[in-house]
């Protein structure tokens, strides 16, 4: 069965799995002592942390093992943001970072500091000139991730970290996307990242503070990592982590120029495959495993279980696919379609040019089926409404305006209720569709895109919200 979801987590690299067995029968004592066993794990772990600041680009004493890359990252955030109280209490991000920065920027903020969002552009991309306005005196922190976990888009770090840098302002970078396919470029001043990124055991993570970076570590004092890291180390698994990262790295360029060449495909066929697909995401500073595109009329959720079914494991941003009613916050961001999204992340080493074949192949029929069953449009009469398409007459009963209520209706069906009734007005004339669905905000805005309708705006309404389309054609 292809599993196309690397980027949640990669399986794990044969290295990593030899390094774990044979460093379960010497690395099992603790480290800090000075017995034989311990003298034994402390050799291990010393390597392992040797081997993971040369693939990092640090000192090895720049380096510190956490049991997750979450943890990496809040011990990152607060540790640096305490060492430069006396400078200020803001902290910048961009809006598309992982929630696990924008969940320790909310705990920043709830503690009384402020947080800015840097926004981002269609790809998902931060510019570096807007990044670096929102740089200021009182900035303690500025964090920014090294690639997209979602759309795969790459970010202008060295540029922002050059900023930062003539600034005085430490830049931490989240590098758990990119760190498997090369050291980040840049000055940056923290870096985190997680094993089960790159093919290595669950439960490791990389903390990464250069010299000179004022931190304070958070929470009760531990003497184990420096201090940044509290608790007993799990020493086969960073052995293994270790191994792994330099593993997949002396393969890495290789490894690259193949996926790459395979996601280039996916990109190309796709939208040709299948109609009303965007495909979301930068085309070209990217990772090279990745691909995201966003099927119209399509609940994503339903898809990712026809995927499944036909043995292809996906995930997507889209908010029909979670417990909540809130599209995927790097969707969002850079206000592409949600609905019908899938993130295709390609397994290093275990994905085939004949999977991506068989993925192209039933993807279609796939797609066509969640249509038919939402009762979406078919395409021949979307294609109607599309730029340039004639209107030449309108039906004698057509109102002037319509208000459709689609109120206590999930993705997709506010959008295929739209598409359905937008020929009963005059060119001219509106639709005012009534949602309380929170992907409306995202996916009217991007069918009207599509289809080249006008999309007037948002207004409140007694319950939800009213959104404003103009026909165009």
């Amino acid at each position: 069965m292809p599993y196309f979801d690397a980027a949640s987590a990669a399986p794990l690299h044969p290295v990593a799995r030899q390094a774990l067995q044979a460093s379960l029968d010497e690395g099992w004592a603790d480290p800090a002592r000075l017995y034989r066993e311990g003298r034994r794990a402390r050799l291990l772990l010393d390597a392992a942390r040797e081997a993971a600041a040369d693939a990092v680009g640090c000192r090895p004493d720049e380096l510190v093992f956490t049991p997750s890359g979450t943890q990496a990252i809040h011990a990152g955030v607060s540790g640096a943001l305490a060492g430069r109280r006396r400078v200020g209490r803001r902290l910048v991000v961009s809006a598309v970072e992982h929630s696990a920065v924008l969940h320790a920027a909310e705990a920043w903020e709830a503690a009384g500091g402020s947080v800015t969002e840097v926004g981002v552009d269609r790809h998902g991309a931060v510019a570096p000139e807007a990044y670096t306005a929102e740089l200021g005196e009182a900035t303690a922190l500025a964090c920014l991730q090294s690639a997209n976990h979602e759309v795969g888009t790459e970010q202008p770090v060295r540029e922002v970290a050059e900023a930062c840098r003539s600034l005085g302002v430490p830049l931490l970078v989240d590098a758990a996307q990119s760190l498997a396919w090369g050291p980040v470029e840049g000055d940056w001043s923290l870096l985190t990242a997680s094993a089960h990124k790159w093919g290595g055991p669950s439960g490791v993570g990389l903390l990464a503070v250069r010299k000179g970076v004022r931190f304070a570590p958070q929470g009760p004092a531990d003497e184990r990592e420096s201090g940044r890291s509290a608790g007993f180390q799990n020493i086969p698994a960073i052995v293994a982590a270790a191994a792994s990262l330099r593993a997949v790295r002396a393969e890495a360029a290789a490894e690259s120029a193949r996926l790459r060449a395979l996601v280039d495909r996916i990109r190309a066929r796709v939208p040709e495959l299948v109609p009303d697909v965007e495909v979301v995401g930068d085309p070209v500073r990217r990772l090279p495993h990745v691909v995201t595109f966003s099927c119209l009329y399509v609940d994503g959720e339903t898809l990712l279980h026809e995927l499944d079914r036909a043995g292809f494991s996906v995930s997507s941003g889209s908010s029909c696919t979670s417990s909540t009613l809130i599209p995927s916050h790097v969707l969002r961001a850079m206000g592409v379609l949600s609905e019908g999204n899938v993130r295709v992340s390609l397994a290093p080493f275990d994905t085939s040019e004949e999977d991506v074949d068989r993925f192209l192949g039933v993807l279609p029929e796939l797609v066509a089926g969640v249509r038919e069953r939402f009762g979406a449009p078919a395409p021949a009469t979307a294609a109607a409404a599309r730029p340039g398409a004639s209107s030449s007459s309108e039906p004698p009963e057509a109102s002037e305006s319509l208000v459709l209520d689609t109120l206590g209706r999930r993705c997709p069906i506010p959008v295929i209720e739209l598409a359905k009734v937008i020929g009963e007005v005059p060119v001219g004339r509106t639709v005012t569709v009534l949602s309380d669905d929170e992907a409306a905000r995202l996916d009217i805005p991007a069918w009207c895109g599509m289809r080249g309708q006008e999309y007037v705006g948002e207004r409140g309404a007694e319950v939800g919200v009213a959104y404003v389309v103009r026909r165009l054609s």
